[in-house]
C-alpha cells in the first residue's frame, strides 16, 4: 500500500463519519409519541394546525413535523424527511 491510498483511505473514513455526525444531528424532532410516515401510509387527516422544519435555515433533506386532527377530531403528530430550501440562497 502507497502513502496515495492511504490517504484516499483516510479521507473516505472521514467522509463516512462526517455523514453520521450530519445524520444524527438532524435528528433532533425524534420522539417516540410521533408517527413516522412511510410511503404507501394511509393517512386520515381533516385539518391541519402546523407544520415545521427541524431546522428552518436548512438546504437539504431535513425532519418535518405535522400536527392534524383527524376525522375523529382527535390530535395526531406525523413526521416525514422534506426537502428545505430556506438556507439554499444567500442574501
Amino acid at each position: 500500500m502507497n502513502f496515495k491510498t492511504l490517504i484516499n483511505a483516510s479521507l473516505v473514513a472521514l467522509l463516512g463519519f462526517t455523514a453520521i455526525s450530519a445524520q444524527a444531528n438532524t435528528q433532533q424532532m425524534d420522539d417516540s409519541s410521533v408517527m413516522q410516515y412511510r410511503y404507501g401510509d394511509r393517512l386520515d387527516v381533516k385539518k391541519v394546525l402546523s407544520v415545521m422544519d427541524d431546522q428552518s435555515n436548512a438546504c437539504g433533506v431535513v425532519n418535518t413535523r405535522m400536527v392534524y386532527l383527524d376525522s375523529h377530531g382527535q390530535q395526531q403528530t406525523l413526521q416525514y424527511r422534506t426537502y428545505a430550501s430556506g438556507g439554499c440562497h444567500e442574501s
